[in-house]
């Protein structure tokens, strides 16, 4: 995700609200101690999916990829009283860590997290998203994209993260690995896609931001 001008973005993060003390303990901790901290979604994307919450005032908001969470929270920072987020993660290892940042947030009342296969999980929600947030394993984006859509509510929006892949997407056939091939299958895929108005928006790693028409 280096491949943006570092003094950009550091410029840019001055500029941002900060966030809640909380998210900057849950930002130090998973860099001192979880595997592969940049997974993290960090200030700037934090900020930005809480003003997202705030602006569509969603009242059912899946997110696939927990984490250690910080994006659960930044977006529960925003929702209203009655709104919830069902979160969904593979790694049963951060289920106690993620749940304990969740109560220090004050947030564990509005957010259920589902530990297993998402693939699995999503059909048996019997629930209408008004938004999803994708930030999981980028083999299976099209396929998370494809059971979504589905029970997302028209006027509802989709968001995946990482659709720059650190800038490879614009690498040639030779340079590709099978995660970049991936990503640049479903962002060519949701550029032809008759069902969403979207929008590359090339903010930290790329979100790919998608209204369901």
């Amino acid at each position: 995700m280096d491949f943006l001008d570092k003094k950009i973005y550091d410029y840019s993060e001055q500029h941002t609200t900060l966030p809640s003390k909380t998210l900057v303990n849950l930002d130090r901790e998973t860099h001192l101690k979880v595997l592969r901290p940049r997974m993290l979604s960090g200030h700037l994307q934090g900020k930005f999916l809480e003003m997202m919450v705030k602006m569509i005032r969603p009242k059912e908001i899946l997110e696939i990829g927990t984490y250690t969470g910080y994006s659960a929270i930044a977006m529960a920072e925003g929702i209203e009283a009655d709104a919830c987020i069902h979160t969904i993660d593979i790694n049963a290892e951060l289920e106690d860590f993620v749940k304990s940042y969740f109560i220090k947030a004050n947030v564990e009342h509005q957010i259920e997290l589902h530990i297993g296969n998402a693939l699995n999980i999503i059909p048996e929600l019997d629930l209408t998203f008004d938004l999803v947030f994708i930030d999981a394993d980028k083999i299976n984006y099209k396929n998370y994209f494809d059971l979504v859509l589905p029970k997302v509510r028209k006027g509802g929006f989709i968001i995946a993260d990482n659709v720059l892949w650190s800038g490879k997407v614009i690498n040639t056939v030779s340079e590709k690995d099978s995660e970049t091939a991936a990503i640049q299958h479903f962002n060519d895929y949701i550029q032809s896609c008759d069902k969403v108005n979207n929008l590359l928006l090339p903010l930290r790693d790329g979100l790919m931001i998608m209204e369901v028409l």
